[in-house]
């Protein structure tokens, strides 16, 4: 690897400088919230849950440019700057986990009931949130690479990534909502493929951890309650043939897990 000239770093510092300042401005903000949500300052708690979760998200896309800047510009990885990011995404996840709840398979009846306090939050509102911690999830994964220490901790944060992103959906208004003509059709559309996609993706990546790192039974059980979240949410919708799917793949890993645990006894 070709040495980093001094030229070089002042580059990269004097680049990120203008950056460093706003995520302060961000720390600050976040700081004040809290502060506030402890002595009830806050109107609406579950509002400001929601708001500060997406600038905690900011500043973790700032943690990510500052690596691909350094990627760039000095021909290294920056790692405590993507360790940063990814802090951030989990103090984010649990904000919204405050409002949503972090349950992967709950009854619709009853996450609405712990939707009730932001039922006028805009169906697009949530799709952009739910977009944006997607994307900053994939692109931190990708940052980070594939033989990454953290590889497998991406499992979980892409698990709770999807959870939440299911739970964020107004779900009394959905089926209603689902006419075609209707205002935002195409934006709950694509919120519910992209929920649909993401609990696939954390049941079959629970199941690769346990199989390829842990082979902890509990990850396998995470994987099945994905799979059983998928389901619920496709009979919700009415859609028969794809609850079937789901459900015969359920029981043949189900089968699979009882084999597994019955050969550790």
């Amino acid at each position: 690897m070709a040495k980093v000239t001094e030229q070089a770093r002042k580059n990269y510092s004097d680049y990120i400088t203008k950056y460093k300042k706003i995520i302060d401005e961000i720390v600050i903000k976040e700081k004040k919230f809290d502060s506030d949500l402890k002595s009830d300052k806050v109107e609406k708690p579950e509002h400001g849950k929601i708001e500060i979760a997406d600038v905690v998200l900011n500043r973790s896309s700032y943690y990510i440019l500052f690596n691909t800047l350094s990627t760039t510009l000095l021909g290294v990885k920056n790692e405590n700057y993507l360790n940063d990011a990814r802090k951030a995404i989990y103090s984010s996840l649990i904000h919204i986990e405050d409002v949503v709840t972090n349950t992967i398979d709950l009854p619709f009846s009853e996450l609405a009931e712990h939707l009730e306090k932001i039922n006028d939050f805009s169906d697009i509102k949530r799709f952009e949130f739910a977009k944006k911690l997607a994307f900053t999830v994939d692109v931190l994964k990708e940052a980070f690479g594939e033989n990454s220490k953290w590889k497998w901790s991406f499992v979980e944060l892409e698990g709770r990534s999807a959870t939440i992103i299911k739970n964020l959906i107004n779900y009394r208004t959905l089926i209603s909502g689902m006419d075609p003509t209707s205002d935002n059709y195409e934006v709950r559309m694509n919120h519910l493929m992209m929920v649909k996609k993401l609990l696939m993706n954390a049941a079959t990546r629970y199941r690769e951890k346990y199989e390829l790192n842990t082979f902890r039974i509990d990850d396998f059980k995470l994987a099945l309650n994905y799979l059983s979240a998928l389901r619920r949410l496709h009979i919700y919708l009415g859609e028969t043939n794809d609850a079937e799917t789901v459900k015969k793949n359920l029981e043949i890993w189900k089968a699979k897990m009882e084999k597994d645990s019955s050969k550790s006894v």
